[in-house]
């Protein structure tokens, strides 16, 4: 039995810094969180100081049953959680689950997992940091308080089943994308002409080439573009100025969880939970260090890593160090930016895994490297039947430095990169050729939606949550069904293109798609109705900078600026008289939009939120004749949903034609689309579009359908409407939409069970159902 105890989050973990710190250490893993809140009462006495009431999660006893033997029989027990406010109120929950004096306990933290950083840290450990602890817990006491109070409210207000919840940092961020959908629904593109005029010159090897010089101002019309073209029909033009501008590109700062989430979304596509995954697997193997972190800070001997690596490979003129300050106050300088443990090495891993290493080795490579040297030539070029100047624009890279090994990602909301090439050698004076000259129409662009990477930029630059908090928030939301990630298909816009070639001016129409969006957050009807009843009714909640405020409050606990149980007095007094008040006033929430007037019964025709999802109803419960419903389509929302869309969904059911003697009708139910034929339903599959879908599609379906039950068909009680199945664990009864298993010691003699049997199963299994076993957090929250 070894000496030491010493107990992380995970078992990767444990294996690597086992090998490390030898026999006179067992390493164990208490597989991240131990303990939660209790699911009663809040779990939290609020007329005790907030005082939080936990408990052992389920799937934690034997893991705590385990480390409390191993914690008696060792000499000494340390406690190497993460370094993060999570890991510290770990390593505290620890303590009070193993009888540990948190006081004298030794807790030892380190960036990377290699044998030097986990060498210093045995060497220097500390004990628990309760000021973290505290911060942590404010935070998910105050989460539980939002989402206790404020979920029984949604479930009442809200004609949906009692599955809705609300978050602090999730409403907020739900809010955003919601926010930004409806500024796409509501803007209106403008257009406006562009001026391009293509020219001739002799390069250096006096061969002809073509470059581009831009016109003035936009023209707001293509009268006024079509003027401008009439007027420089026999102009001349003549170089007027030149102007040669050095410049330059400087590299980004090494990576920070959320810049590390972003760069990877848009270099390699990978979800922000994804890379996580990926980043925490780098981390446990000793391939990286921490990797929750908003620090942009490097250490010398990290600086010194890099210097070399950098040297080594591109030679002394690439090498230029740097130190980079954190744009967020409360990052800590002790921790260190997202780096690899050893520039020397290159391999980390599966090929996914790889991948994310290399865009970490590439980043950090680059941020200690040379500003790349540009010239940039900006020539004025005179037309003399015109008042201004066109302008051409030249870039050439001088010196590459950074980037050799490195370039940054842009965002859609950063706009477009001008790609400018070399320009020919000009002179001031030079008469040019023009070979032609267009107006081409262009349309203003609203603001993109976001991708799960930009809503992480736009969450760190209002302030809200921390780099623990991003990947679970966007993951919860999605999780709850008030945002998707999804594809949109464009929609083709026509334009128009004025051309001025050997001086004739024309005209034509070209088309473009625009609109169309890949892996983007929209916003569920769920998610727009929920979002509307809580900004009415908890607007503070709701509120940016109220959020980004309690994100500060934490850091100030963190600090020990602040009491955490105080911060939480001020925030949950107001905050509960708000709840009592909307419980007892508000109205129901179902999201209405009033459409217009069905034009044959004159019924009135409203799109809104129904107990299964969004649907369109005519006519009003209070109506003599019953009102009716339709589904709305994946791609519809009650927003937006014109009147003549909504009248076709009513176009179900469609009757498709006959097959073998009997109708085949169409229709969507509660499980999807489905065809109907013989008194028999055959769910659509998903490329089959129920409007549209035609009997030469679902016939065959019907037959491949029919053939697959026949095969798993063991035994049918025609009578009692009752089938024997076979399934891919074994025989199963079923019985309408219910399936009921068949006890082993009877398994294999499936086929003689008698009717009265088979019922005596269905009842015994109704008296005794299945226990539901309780989910409980799996690693941080």
């Amino acid at each position: 039995m070894a000496k030491n105890l010493l107990i992380v989050e995970s078992p990767a973990k444990a294996k690597t810094i086992e090998k490390i710190l030898g026999t006179d250490f067992e390493v164990k893993s208490c597989y991240g969180h131990i303990r939660d809140l209790e699911k009663e009462d809040m779990g939290i006495d609020i007329n005790n100081g907030f005082k939080p009431k936990y408990m052992v999660s389920e799937d934690k006893e034997k893991v705590v049953k385990e480390l409390k033997s191993l914690a008696k029989k060792s000499e000494e027990v340390w406690l190497a959680t993460d370094e993060d406010r999570e890991g510290e109120a770990i390593s505290w929950h620890l303590c009070e689950v193993l009888n540990l004096d948190p006081a004298v306990t030794k807790r030892i933290v380190f960036h990377e997992i290699t044998k030097p950083a986990i060498q210093k840290a045995v060497q220097s450990p500390r004990t628990v940091n309760m000021d973290l602890v505290n911060a942590q817990q404010a935070r998910r006491v105050l989460d539980r308080i939002v989402g206790f109070e404020i979920s029984p409210i949604l479930w009442r207000k809200m004609s949906m089943r009692n599955n809705l919840s609300a978050g602090r940092v999730q409403s907020v961020a739900v809010r955003l994308i919601v926010e930004r959908e409806r500024a796409i629904n509501k803007f209106i593109a403008e257009s406006s002409f562009k001026v391009d005029a293509y020219f001739q010159a002799a390069d250096i090897n006096n061969k002809k080439v073509t470059f581009k010089a831009e016109g003035p101002d936009k023209m707001k019309d293509s009268g006024t573009a079509k003027s401008y073209l009439e007027k420089c029909i026999n102009a001349s033009y003549t170089v007027q100025d030149i102007q040669v501008k050095p410049g330059k590109k400087s590299p980004a700062a090494p990576f920070t969880t959320s810049t590390l989430q972003q760069e990877a979304s848009r270099k390699l596509g990978y979800s922000v939970s994804k890379t996580m995954l990926l980043a925490q697997k780098l981390y446990e193997n000793g391939h990286i260090t921490y990797m929750r972190t908003d620090s942009v800070n490097l250490s010398d001997t990290a600086q010194e890593g890099i210097r070399n690596a950098v040297t080594n490979q591109y030679g002394d003129k690439y090498y230029q160090a740097r130190k980079f300050q954190n744009k967020n106050e409360s990052a800590q300088e002790a921790h260190e930016a997202i780096r690899p443990t050893d520039m020397n090495n290159n391999a980390a891993g599966d090929a996914d895994t790889q991948r994310l290493y290399d865009l970490i080795w590439k980043r950090t490579m680059a941020c200690q490297m040379t500003d790349a040297q540009l010239e940039r030539t900006i020539a004025k070029i005179a037309v003399s039947t015109q008042p201004d100047p066109l302008t051409a624009t030249g870039e050439v890279l001088r010196f590459d430095g950074f980037l050799k090994v490195y370039s940054e990602g842009r965002d859609e909301e950063d706009g477009d990169e001008e790609n400018e090439g070399m320009l020919p050698p000009l002179t001031v004076g030079q008469q040019l050729d023009l070979q032609e000259m267009l107006a081409t129409q262009k349309f203003t662009r609203p603001q993109p939606r976001y991708t799960e990477a930009s809503l992480v930029k736009k969450l760190e630059e209002l302030g809200i949550g921390r780099p623990s908090t991003y990947a679970p928030t966007i993951s919860t939301i999605q999780a709850r069904g008030y945002v998707e990630r999804r594809e949109k298909e464009g929609v083709k816009r026509e334009y128009e293109i004025l051309s001025l070639k050997d001086n004739k001016i024309s005209s034509k129409k070209d088309s473009e798609n625009v609109g169309a969006e890949r892996n983007k957050l929209f916003p569920t009807d769920l998610g727009m109705v929920v979002t509307d009843f809580l900004s009415e009714h908890f607007g503070k909640v709701m509120d940016y900078s109220f959020t980004a405020k309690i994100e500060e409050e934490f850091d100030e606990i963190a600090q020990g600026k602040q009491k955490w149980n105080k911060m939480l007095d001020g925030f949950y007094k107001p905050f509960h008289e708000s709840v009592e008040h909307t419980m007892e006033h508000a109205g129901r929430a179902k999201g209405e939009h009033e459409l217009g007037t069905d034009p044959v019964s004159g019924k009135p025709v409203v799109a809104r939120l129904g107990r299964f999802g969004p649907m369109v109803q005519i006519g009003s419960t209070e109506d003599e004749e019953k009102p009716r419903f339709a589904k709305l389509r994946a791609n519809q929302s009650i927003e937006t949903i014109t009147l003549d869309e909504a009248m076709e969904l009513f176009k179900l059911p469609r009757n498709i034609g006959v097959f073998e003697g009997e109708d085949v009708v169409v229709n969507i139910g509660r499980f999807g689309p489905y065809a109907q034929h013989a008194g028999k339903f055959y769910s659509l599959k998903k490329e089959m579009d129920p409007y549209t879908v035609e009997l030469e599609e679902v016939a065959p379906l019907i037959e491949e359908k029919r053939k697959a039950q026949a095969e798993s068909t063991i035994k049918i009680f025609e009578k009692e409407k009752i089938k024997i199945l076979k399934g891919p664990y074994g025989p199963y009864i079923k019985q309408g939409l219910r399936n009921y298993k068949i006890p082993k010691e009877r398994i294999e003699t499936a086929a003689n069970l008698t009717i009265e049997e088979v019922k005596a199963i269905i009842e015994e299994a109704k008296a005794n159902p299945p226990k539901k076993t309780a989910r409980s957090k799996k690693g941080k929250s």
